[in-house]
Formats: C-alpha cells, structure tokens, sequence
C-alpha cells in the first residue's frame, strides 16, 4: 500500500509544481488565463503578486511530499510517511477550502484534490497495516 500511496503522493506533488509554474512564473501568460479565467490586464496585473505568493505555497507542500517520498524509501521510520500526509493533507486542505469557498471552481479544485485525497487514504492504510 505504501507504494500506491508514494505513487499518488508524487502525482500530487508534480501537480503543484505545475501550479507553482502557472501562478508564479507564467502568470501573465495564456496558459494560466485559460486555467484560472478570463481576466483583463489589469486585473492580471493587480493579481500578480497574490499569484506570485500562493505559488510558492503550492511549490513548498510540493518540496514537503517530496522529502517526505524520499524519506519513505530511503527509511524505515514513519518520519516519511508523516511529511507524506502533511504534504498532501495541506493540499487536500486547501482544496477542501477552494471546493466549499468558490462554487464557480470546484472542477478545479476536486483536480487539485483528488491526488492529495488517494495518498492520504492509502497512507493512513499503510501506516496500519
């Protein structure tokens, strides 16, 4: 079990780093109006320092996952799977809050969500089998 949860933990993982890139590096870019929604100028950029921002959030739950993964191969303490659920139980977290706070981005956020919410169940398994 704890290989499906390292699989779904770095699916989550890689997929906020993909939207690190959008939010912080290719904000101003089409590939992020297409994603985030039709904005003017202006709004992209009065919103670029607030995307700039959550980025990093979204790269360092990344960054957390991925030590975590590393650890849990390379250990046999639960130090990694403990930085596994930390990781992806902020982004399911944070997922959670956008699904309930924005009706307009639920897609988005059971996206953002569904790989978080598969390593954190199979981690909890793995952690008590």
């Amino acid at each position: 079990m704890l290989v499906v949860s390292i699989v779904f933990a770095a699916l989550a993982a890689a997929l906020h780093v993909y939207i690190f890139w959008m939010e912080s590096l290719a904000w101003r870019g089409p590939r992020a109006r297409a994603t985030f929604g039709p904005a003017t100028e202006a709004e992209v950029e009065t919103t670029a320092p607030l995307a700039f921002n959550q980025g990093f959030y979204n790269l360092f739950l990344a960054a957390t996952t991925v030590i975590g993964i590393v650890f849990a191969l390379a250990s046999s303490s639960a130090i990694g799977e403990a930085l596994i659920l930390v990781g992806t139980g902020s982004m399911l977290a944070a997922a959670l809050v956008l699904f309930v706070s924005t009706p307009g981005k639920r897609r988005a956020a059971v996206t953002q969500g569904a790989f978080p919410l598969i390593a954190v169940v199979t981690t909890v398994i793995a952690l008590n089998v």
